[in-house]
């Protein structure tokens, strides 16, 4: 049987896509460039490939410490064919279009899962504006890639075409713990081949090929990228995974709980609740209501098509995966999920909106029950998302922007590393911790205290916990014998370490303090070795 992508639109809802792919572009253009130090660690690998260093961060280092190789390349490139080095602009250009492209994708899952066209247009138009998608677009992360990618993804598997194999692989070089989505899906679709081959021989024949199409598709971008990172950097896996699980000492429930808070409070209703009375406490209802919703919703789907088991299981995945595993949870990393957790509770909204059409009491109302119990919820979780906007933030460009999107430590780095950019050679070593606006502006080679891009800070840590004030804490010993010629850092990173220690206040002298009290700390502090 072939199978088609049917997805007929009246004109009004051509010009509702229209109108909301333009609402997304435009909302991750107006509040301007406000990039995640990450961000521009892979601005900086991009930078080198384009002038000829490779596929390094220091120069001649071969270390893969970025964790997303189809970005890089993807700014590398169009860096090479526009002639522009302004990786920021490039990035916040891509991922507003990716964002756009998103939620023309959700239109038509939304409408493929639920069998209602609402659900795909309203979870469209929430995912528009929501803060988690539009924070990390304008951040410069390459969040917003990936989940055009997964949504794809989902929407190909659905409708049985063997390229949902190209698009999973691209999805997984752009975002390693992609595998979480993929993994159900492929599972999904090796069981679906066990019938198969007890069909017709005509029927083997097609599901032979699509086999075999399906896999060659997966692995065309993808076996490139293994024997080229295995040949160039040692391992294809990247570096900065296994530095983060050493460096990083967290509490055994800590990611659970974010997790649990980001679940409980997907249209950041906590930015209008918090100010009620008893608001703070609304996570532990939240958490029951919205899985409760999400399972309706995703029960409904399977009804409608086993196939949803799998991709509607991600969330679920995605919540397990990383309580259980317990790492620090970067804001971004709680943004892939919600589109799938959109559509499933607005699908239990529009399920439970239809069963209620059907009760006697309510059939004899003039108006629609359906649309007007499906459109009050949808209007108040729209108000959630915009409550977490401001007008003017009390920094960066003065223009609308969510109110998350919070960068005023990468603009003291990109201060700092301004500063010292013309004081730096080739040979110039400066130690950090958070190495992406620093490394990028300052131009400087980089000691990577927390060891994403530096090998050889690992052995050093886990620091002893006293030690500790934040995860962040410098080794006083890597320092000691690694001698940079610089130490940046929060003053909050060295104060049970370096500035206790009579071997860093020997040989460093302080060059200049930036008032700050982020994270707790006495400024920023800028040493310069004696």
């Amino acid at each position: 049987m072939a199978y088609r992508l049917s997805f007929v639109v009246s004109r009004f809802t051509f010009y509702v896509l229209i109108a909301i792919f333009a609402l997304a572009v435009i909302l991750r253009l107006l509040p301007g460039e406000r990039i995640v130090d990450d961000a521009y660690i892979t601005y900086r690998y991009a930078r080198n490939l384009v002038n000829g260093a490779g596929f390094v961060y220091n120069p001649s280092e071969r270390v893969m410490g970025t964790t997303t190789p189809l970005y890089t390349l993807l700014m590398t490139g169009l860096s090479l064919i526009l002639q522009t080095q302004n990786f920021p602009a490039l990035s916040i250009w891509v991922n507003a279009l990716a964002d756009g492209v998103t939620c023309v994708l959700l239109v038509v899952l939304g409408e493929r899962l639920s069998g209602r066209r609402r659900v795909g247009v309203a979870a469209s138009l929430l995912y528009a504006v929501a803060v988690f998608s539009v924070t990390f677009a304008i951040g410069g992360m390459e969040t917003s890639v990936c989940v055009m990618l997964l949504t794809l993804t989902a929407i190909l598997y659905l409708h049985r075409r063997p390229a949902w194999g190209l698009i999973a692989a691209l999805a997984l070089l752009t975002r390693p713990d992609a595998l979480i989505f993929l993994g159900p899906i492929s599972l999904d679709y090796g069981l679906r081949l066990l019938p198969g081959l007890r069909n017709t021989k005509y029927a083997i024949l097609n599901t032979q090929y699509s086999i075999h199409k399906t896999i060659a598709l997966f692995l065309a971008p993808l076996i490139p990228w293994l024997v080229f990172a295995t040949l160039y950097f040692g391992t294809p896996v990247p570096h900065s995974i296994a530095a983060k699980s050493v460096t990083y000492q967290l509490n055994p429930e800590e990611a659970f709980v974010r997790l649990w808070q980001h679940y409980s409070n997907p249209f950041v209703e906590n930015a209008t609740l918090e100010k009620l009375p008893y608001g703070n406490f609304w996570p532990l209802p939240g958490i029951v209501v919205y899985l409760s919703l999400y399972l309706i919703g995703w029960l409904s789907f399977i009804k409608r098509d086993t196939r949803a088991l799998a991709i509607g299981a991600y969330p679920f995945l995605y919540f397990a995966t990383f309580a259980a595993a317990n790492p620090l949870i970067f804001r971004w990393y709680l943004t892939p999920p919600l589109p799938l957790y959109f559509i499933g509770l607005l699908g239990s909204v529009s399920h439970i909106a239809d069963g209620l059409s059907h009760v006697t009491i309510f059939k004899r109302l003039s108006f629609d029950v359906s649309r007007l119990t499906f459109l009050l919820p949808c209007t108040l979780f729209l108000l959630f998302s915009l409550r977490a906007w401001v007008l003017s933030p009390d920094h960066g460009p003065s223009r609308p922007a969510p109110n998350m999107a919070w960068f005023k430590l990468e603009q003291l780095y990109a201060q700092v590393g301004g500063e010292l950019a013309p004081q730096i050679t080739p040979q110039t070593v400066i130690a950090v911790g958070d190495i992406g606006a620093m490394g990028y502006f300052s131009g400087a080679r980089i000691l990577d205290t927390i060891g994403l891009v530096s090998p050889e800070s690992v052995p050093y840590y886990p620091l002893p916990r006293e030690q500790l004030v934040i995860n962040y804490a410098m080794s006083a010993d890597l320092i000691a014998d690694r001698k940079p010629d610089y130490v940046v850092m929060l003053e909050v990173y060295g104060r049970r370490t370096l500035l206790t220690d009579p071997r860093f206040l020997a040989d460093y002298a302080l060059e200049q303090k930036i008032p700050t009290a982020i994270y707790g700390s006495d400024g920023m502090l800028v040493f310069k070795r004696k």
